[in-house]
């Protein structure tokens, strides 16, 4: 199976740039499933019922939210209903939507979605390593007919490097692949761990580079230079990288044969896996 994963995708120009380059993507790469991180994509903060329906057109197949889950309130009420959109597993009980997703490809394989949210320096949530693994043993890699996942990928929404490194080698073996997301710049540390689990720290964003992660530069700077407000935060809005990974996995087992970096247009060098 190859999964197409996209990192955040941050305002209007983002949304644009993935709707454009997804269905060439999933031709080009000979894509099976594509996932998303959705939580910037409504002017930088939140999703909206209509955003989603959008990027759900254009081919995405599953799309994660995170630590802006609930910033445009009408998708409160939404959440429930589209079980393709995600929030972190580890909120509560009781918390609308869902924190996994079993897909199926055109060739009949279930891949297992799961998001987590870190919590070194984001709200403490519930514990994100136990809803992981709670979630995969509803549905192990390779498992029973029925009831198991031919592919296993994680999104885990985290600040701290550490904390997504860890996470990659607590399920090394256990799932296809761990990506981060959240903190917007593409990492150089893809690679397929020891046991099997392709990982990258993060995705990177979908969004404009010349800014300050996604956002127009000076009242972004201004705040850390002046320690104080300023007017509320903006994407930028000039021409978006799409950035993200492709995983390969084994049929057989479900482990990854490779994961490969993809960078498209905008400012950062290039970067495209073969199909």
């Amino acid at each position: 199976m190859r999964i197409l994963f996209l990192g955040d995708i941050v305002g209007r120009t983002g949304r644009d740039a993935v709707c454009k380059a997804v269905p060439g993507l999933r031709e080009d790469l000979a894509v099976d499933v594509v996932v998303a991180c959705g939580e910037n994509a409504a002017h930088g903060f939140g999703l909206s019922p209509r955003l989603c329906q959008d990027l759900l057109a254009a081919g995405i197949d599953v799309i994660t939210l995170g630590n802006h889950a609930w910033d445009q309130r009408d998708i409160i009420p939404y959440i429930g209903g589209e079980p393709r959109l995600l929030r972190p597993a580890n909120y509560p009980p009781g918390t609308p939507g869902h924190g996994a997703v079993l897909v199926t490809d055109a060739r009949g394989r279930r891949l297992l979605v799961v998001q987590v949210m870190g919590r070194l320096f984001l709200d403490p949530l519930d514990d994100p390593f136990a809803a992981a693994r709670r979630e995969i043993e509803a549905a192990p890699l390779a498992g029973p007919p029925g009831r198991g996942a031919d592919a296993i990928l994680v999104d885990v929404h985290a600040e701290a490097t550490s904390e997504k490194m860890a996470f990659g080698h607590f399920l090394d073996g256990r799932v296809s692949a761990v990506i981060g997301t959240h903190t917007h710049v593409p990492t150089a540390d893809a690679q397929v761990l020891p046991g099997g689990t392709a990982y990258m720290t993060d995705a990177g964003m979908c969004g404009d580079y010349d800014s300050v992660i996604g956002m127009i530069k000076q009242p972004a700077t201004d705040r850390f230079v002046r320690k104080m407000p300023t007017e509320r935060l903006t994407p930028a809005d000039g021409p978006a990288t799409v950035c993200g990974v492709v995983v390969e996995t084994d049929d057989a087992t479900g482990l990854a044969r490779s994961i490969q970096p993809l960078r498209r247009g905008g400012r950062l060098h290039e970067t495209s896996p073969g199909a």
